[in-house]
C-alpha cells in the first residue's frame, strides 16, 4: 500500500504554507520510512523556491514517488508535479507553467536585482521542464514565456507527463501490455501510452484483439531498437547499445537489445577495456598497450620474455577481439558469396522471367504512346566514328 499525501490548496494555504509547505512534506516523507509514495496534486501554485525544495525532497527520496494531478497544477505546483518517477495527470486536468513573478518595489537599482533574480529562477524552473520533457531550452522558455496552459492530451505528448488516468476498467491481461511502457526509453514510453490511451472502438475483454495490440507494440519496439542498435565487436562477443559506447551507455548481448550483457570487463579490438556492471557501462578505459599491425607476428621467445603479464593477457583479449571482428566479416561474405551463387544457379528461365522492361520501340503498332529508348551518351554520332566502331569489333 503506497503512502499518500495530498498537496490540494485550502482556503489560506497554497505552495510554500501549512500542509504544502516543503517543510510538511518533508515530515511526511520521513513518516513513509521508504514506502512508494503518491503524492495528490491540486495547486494554483505559490512559491515558487519552496516548490523547488519539494521537487527536491521528492527526487531524493528512496522510494518510488508518483505525482498525480488531480485537477490543476498550475506555476509553482506544475514544477512539483515534475518530482515524481511518474507523472500521472487525470484526463479532465489541467497543467499551467509560466514566467515566475516577485511583488516588490524600490528605485531602478533595486527593481533591476528583482529582474536580474527571476531570470535566474527560470532558468532553473525551465531545466525542471527539460529535465522531465527532453524538449530544447528554446522550447521550453518560449512555452514558459506564452503562459501555457496544457490539457492531459497536450502534456502528454510534449512529455510532461507520463500517463492520463482515464478511469476505464483495467485492460485484460495488462501486464503483458505494461512492460512495453515500464521498460521503453521515455520517447517512446509516450508514443505506447497514445497508442494504448486510444481505445475508443476496443473491446478490453477481447483476448485476440489485445495478443494483436501486443504483437504490433513488440514490432514497433523492434524497429526502433534496430534502427539505433549499434554494435561493439569484444573478445567475449557483441555488445549491442544505442548511440556511442560510453559510461551509463546501457549495453546487451542480443539484438533486439532485450537481454542486459553480464558484467564482465570486455576489450575491443581497439584495445579498450570497457567494464559493464548490470547492463550499463561503468567505465571505459584506454589501451594499455600499443599493438601495431607489424607486432602480429611477434615471436613467441619475445612474448615470454616480456616483464609485464599483464601486457601479455591485454595483447590476447585484444587479439580475440579482432578475431571476433574478422569472423563478422566472414560471415557476411559468406552470406554475399551465398546469395551470389543462388544467383548463378538460375535456369535461363528464371533469369529471363526477372528482367523486365518497359521500352517500347519507336513507332510501334502496340502503343501510340510508344518511347523511343533514349540514344546513349557514348554511342558514336559521326558516319567516321561510326566506321570506326564497326572495324574495332569487325563488322
Amino acid at each position: 500500500m503506497s503512502y499518500k499525501i495530498y498537496l490540494h490548496d485550502t482556503e489560506t494555504d497554497c505552495i510554500g504554507s501549512g500542509t504544502l509547505s516543503s517543510a510538511y512534506i518533508q515530515q511526511q516523507l520521513e513518516a513513509a520510512a521508504g514506502a512508494d509514495v503518491d503524492v495528490h496534486i491540486s495547486s494554483v501554485g505559490g512559491s515558487a523556491f519552496d516548490a523547488i525544495a519539494i521537487y527536491d525532497l521528492l527526487k531524493k527520496y528512496p522510494g518510488k514517488v508518483t505525482t498525480y494531478i488531480d485537477a490543476l497544477a498550475a506555476s509553482a505546483a506544475s514544477v512539483v508535479a515534475m518530482g515524481g518517477q511518474q507523472v500521472v495527470m487525470s484526463k479532465y486536468a489541467l497543467l499551467m507553467i509560466h514566467k515566475p513573478m516577485v511583488g516588490s518595489g524600490g528605485n531602478a537599482d533595486e527593481l533591476l536585482k528583482d529582474v536580474q533574480m527571476l531570470n535566474v529562477v527560470q532558468s532553473r524552473l525551465a531545466q525542471i521542464y527539460m529535465d522531465k520533457s527532453g524538449l530544447d531550452g528554446i522550447t521550453i522558455n518560449s512555452l514558459i514565456n506564452s503562459v501555457t496552459w496544457m490539457t492531459a492530451d497536450q502534456a502528454l505528448d510534449l512529455g510532461f507527463i507520463d500517463r492520463i488516468d482515464d478511469y476505464n476498467s483495467p485492460i485484460t491481461n495488462s501486464a503483458l501490455i505494461q512492460k512495453y511502457t515500464d521498460t521503453a526509453p521515455a520517447v517512446y514510453q509516450r508514443c505506447i501510452n497514445k497508442i494504448l490511451n486510444n481505445k475508443n472502438n476496443m473491446n478490453i475483454e477481447n483476448r485476440e484483439l489485445i495478443e494483436k495490440t501486443t504483437s504490433v507494440l513488440d514490432k514497433i519496439m523492434n524497429f526502433f531498437k534496430k534502427v539505433v542498435n549499434k554494435q561493439t565487436i569484444t573478445d567475449k562477443g557483441t555488445l549491442h547499445h544505442a548511440g556511442d559506447i560510453d559510461q551509463g551507455t546501457e549495453v546487451y548481448q542480443d539484438e533486439d537489445m532485450t537481454t542486459p550483457a553480464p558484467a564482465d570487463t570486455y576489450t575491443t579490438a581497439e584495445g579498450k577495456k570497457v567494464t559493464v556492471q548490470k547492463g550499463q557501462v561503468q567505465k571505459v578505459s584506454p589501451c594499455e598497450t600499443n599493438i601495431d599491425d607489424e607486432d602480429d607476428d611477434l615471436p613467441d621467445d619475445k612474448l615470454r620474455s616480456s616483464k609485464r603479464p599483464l601486457d601479455v593477457e591485454n595483447r590476447v583479449q585484444q587479439l580475440k577481439a579482432r578475431l571476433h571482428a574478422q569472423n563478422a566479416l566472414l560471415s557476411e561474405a559468406k552470406a554475399a558469396l551465398e546469395t551470389a551463387n543462388n544467383s548463378l544457379q538460375k535456369t535461363r528461365v528464371e533469369v529471363k522471367n526477372e528482367i523486365k522492361s518497359t521500352f517500347t520501340p519507336e513507332g510501334s503498332k502496340r502503343s501510340n504512346k510508344a518511347k523511343a529508348e533514349a540514344t546513349p551518351f557514348f554511342a558514336p554520332q559521326s558516319e567516321i566514328a561510326k566506321n570506326a566502331v564497326k572495324k574495332a569489333i569487325g563488322k
